[in-house]
């Protein structure tokens, strides 16, 4: 299988080029490396360097895949509280391209990362796909209107799409030197330094922390599902369990022997307060089997942090 993976050389995408390489199939990469690292990207992978804005691009790297996976975004919800036009742009101008692409040149599947955002922190936990969606970010609504122009390029040209949305993915290759970085390695990077890592809020929020391995292993999953079950659907991709910023911090200091202190800091604009997935449906459809703790993930992510 020939698989094009938007974002290729970021965290996600390059983890799940790794995977699929190693299995024997083709990997076209598209990234524009504002995020993303070179390095990142296997040497037998063909790499177009560019924006998913970029039409014509978007089109030469679509060219003879059976398959695409639209990772690239972007991807904090603080930066689209600060620069909506710039997100709304690339998440969804840059995910009407790939549409677009991926129809024209005859690919028989879309499978397009959203998030857990989309539920805007619902009422039930586990949240189900059956939950209502209420995005409280533009990123957010960025994304849940990515799901839908999904499914109605299946409805009327019959490209095979499906959306996973991810719930708060960690592990090896994820940035720490980011504005916008995500909260783990900021945590592991302040308290390799013997700094008080800086907690939004009273640090109670909790999150379903999901390790990379159980991410690609969706995602391939995704690639792989019966057309007649998941195709048009959006399903939760996560490990499907919940912990707070104070847990993930007790777990961390434990593991780096660190423990300078909690700096608590105002609450982000858009940040909702608990989110847990109901994994039910994609264990069901997809056969997805989240295998790798949130204690063996926070593990093998200190250990790479601690070799880099």
């Amino acid at each position: 299988m020939r698989v094009l993976i938007t974002g290729g050389a970021g965290f996600i995408g390059s983890n799940l080029a790794d995977s699929l390489l190693a299995d024997g199939n083709e990997v076209v990469v598209i990234d524009d490396l504002s995020t993303g690292f070179k390095e990142n990207i296997a040497e037998s992978a063909s790499f177009h360097h560019g924006s998913i804005t970029d039409l014509p691009l978007v089109r030469e790297a679509c060219v003879g895949v059976d398959a695409v996976v639209h990772l690239a975004a972007a991807r904090a919800v603080s930066q689209s509280v600060e620069h909506p036009i710039e997100t709304t742009e690339t998440n969804v101008l840059g995910t009407m391209n790939v549409l677009v692409a991926a129809r024209d040149a005859g690919a028989k599947r879309y499978v397009f990362a959203s998030s857990s955002s989309v539920y805007g922190g619902a009422d039930a936990l586990p949240t189900s796909e059956s939950e209502p969606t209420r995005p409280r970010s533009p990123y957010a609504v960025c994304k849940f209107a990515a799901e839908e122009y999904a499914r109605v390029f299946h409805d009327l040209y019959g490209l095979e799409t499906l959306s996973v949305r991810f719930f708060n993915v960690f592990g090896p290759r994820q940035r720490p030197d980011s504005q916008y970085a995500a909260v783990i390695p900021l945590f592991i990077e302040a308290l390799k330094r013997g700094e008080a890592p800086e907690v939004h809020g009273d640090g109670e929020q909790s999150r379903d922390f999901t390790y990379i391995d159980n991410v690609v292993a969706g995602l391939r999953c995704a690639l792989d599902a019966p057309s007649e079950v998941a195709i048009g659907t959006a399903y939760n991709l996560a490990a499907g369990g919940r912990y707070s910023l104070l847990d993930l911090l007790d777990e961390l200091e434990e593991l780096l022997d660190s423990a300078p202190g909690r700096s608590h800091v105002e609450t982000r604009a858009g940040d909702i307060k608990h989110s847990q997935a109901d994994v039910s449906a994609a264990i069901r459809d997809l056969s997805f089997e989240p295998s790798i703790s949130f204690e063996e993930g926070l593990r093998r992510t200190v250990s790479w942090f601690a070799g880099r």
